[in-house]
């Protein structure tokens, strides 16, 4: 069975697009700014973008509060440049648009109880799946509420992330609100190498876990493990 390259299905979208000369609404999922800053770049250039952060998953407010802000930090960063014409490694007559924010609702006793029974699952396992399906039902529930185009998500940016179980989510998502989910793998072409340039320029805050207190104590172990054989 042939892999499906999911930034080729993109480009091909973006392509169809730019020939009848339309910028479509896209509802972007986001994680946190990191995974988003090469994602806004590439993508803000062919589409009207709102960053749709809906992150039940992040269990500690105060950790989810920060990367809100950084969010919106990144963003109006990257709309200063259309405001001052002062793209960095992009052409002057950049195409790009602002960006547009929106916080869905914040109830981790909503993922709780969604991720339930499955706490002991390994990072990327089953309980990542339902973590996905969560996360991206809710945003195409609010595409197809609020008429968007389309809507993907900034996951697919990171290696630790599945692009499969990732698109699939989306895509059973999308059916069932009657809406469009645009396929995506962002760490293609660079793109995580890119989110690691573009975070140093903007001095994001990196951290070093999904965002649940189970990938969070699955890092610590892993650290302390490190610890121990050095």
């Amino acid at each position: 069975m042939n892999k499906v390259n999911y930034a080729k299905e993109l480009e091909n979208y973006i392509k169809e697009r730019q020939k009848e000369g339309v910028y479509p609404k896209l509802l972007l999922h986001a994680c946190c700014a990191p995974c988003s800053s090469y994602c806004l770049e590439y993508l803000r250039e062919y589409f009207d973008i709102t960053l749709f952060y809906y992150n039940p998953n992040i269990t500690s407010e105060a950790e989810y509060v920060k990367r809100v802000e950084e969010e919106k930090r990144l963003i109006e960063a990257y709309n200063r440049q259309i405001d001052d014409n002062d793209f960095e490694g992009m052409n002057s007559d950049s195409k790009a648009r602002k960006i547009s924010f929106l916080e869905g609702e914040y109830d981790p006793s909503k993922w709780l109880s969604a991720v339930k029974g499955l706490e002991d699952c390994p990072e990327g396992g089953d309980r990542c799946i339902r973590c996905f399906e969560l996360r991206l039902d809710e945003t195409a529930r609010i595409a197809k509420e609020l008429g968007f185009d389309g809507f993907t998500t900034t996951l697919t940016i990171s290696p630790l992330k599945n692009a499969d179980n990732l698109n699939k989510a989306g895509k059973e998502a999308a059916d069932k609100y009657g809406t469009v989910f645009l396929p995506s793998d962002f760490k293609k072409k660079n793109g995580y190498k890119r989110s690691i340039e573009l975070s140093k320029m903007f001095g994001l805050y990196r951290q070093d876990y999904c965002g649940c207190s189970f990938s969070k104590a699955q890092r610590e172990r892993e650290k302390q493990m490190q610890k121990e054989i050095e």
